[in-house]
């Protein structure tokens, strides 16, 4: 991580020139704030276009802009997207997931950046071996204020990492970790609990994955904080409303 930490000032300079303010953007097509963004992502960090919520329209335009990677929170939305649009997508999950909807992406999920228990894991790793696969995850961690985010404590990731349940699991993979920060203006609690994340992230690679290469993502930062992110070492960036706009939650959802 710390390679990672001192690309960073080749390209902060160039964060300004990437405003994410809505009212800056929102006449922007898509495809242009695709190239806005992407413009201004260090070598070692990666857009996820969060399309929750957006028709297959919006999806296809920024797909045809040069987008692959897209982030859904919903597993039955997510499902028809799928099979709708092309097939080389990378979907990733990025939502709470419930058990009795993990069928429905395990085919051809890339990532689920949302695994916050032992029990969950297990039926991803259950699913996954009907179908032959081996599911990428990442562990989520609470590192926000706010009680309503979702994830697990240091100490609740060690017992799942020893346990000897996920020991015997040979149909997915950790890769990494995930988090979201307070929303809050407060830039410097936001840092803060990135650079939380980023030592999650430093620890659990130096005790568990030392040696696995695999273990290298770190997934933080949305539309309204990820040069922050960026700044403490995010490799994943998952960004909607300053690509798609502001998003319409009275649309009924296949969920």
């Amino acid at each position: 991580m710390t390679a990672i930490r001192n690309e960073t000032n080749g390209w902060l300079a160039n964060l300004s020139k990437c405003n994410t303010n809505l009212q800056y953007i929102i006449n922007m097509t898509i495809a242009e704030q695709i190239k806005n963004i992407t413009s201004s992502l260090p070598a070692t960090t990666r857009l996820i276009a969060v399309s929750k919520t957006k028709p297959v329209e919006d999806i296809q335009e920024a797909y045809d802009a040069g987008q692959r990677v897209f982030g859904e929170n919903k597993a039955l939305e997510m499902r028809d997207k799928h099979e709708a649009l092309p097939k080389d997508i990378e979907w990733h999950f990025i939502g709470h997931l419930q058990t009795n909807k993990i069928k429905y992406i395990i085919p051809y999920v890339s990532l689920i950046h949302s695994i916050d228990s032992l029990n969950l894991l297990k039926e991803v790793n259950k699913e996954a071996t009907k179908k032959d696969r081996r599911v990428d995850c990442l562990l989520q961690f609470h590192i926000a204020q706010e009680e309503t985010k979702f994830g697990l404590s240091y100490d609740e990731a060690v017992q799942l990492l020893t346990s000897e349940e996920y020991k015997q699991m040979e149909n997915i993979r950790i890769v990494g970790v995930m988090g979201m920060a307070t929303f809050t203006d407060n830039n410097n609690q936001v840092s803060a609990e990135f650079a939380t994340l980023r030592d999650i992230f430093d620890r659990l690679k130096k005790e568990y994955f030392s040696t696995e290469e695999s273990f290298c993502e770190l997934s933080m930062g949305m539309s309204d904080d990820y040069p922050l992110a960026i700044e403490q070492g995010s490799t994943l960036v998952r960004v909607g409303s300053a690509i798609f706009g502001k998003r319409n939650y009275n649309i009924p959802i296949n969920d």
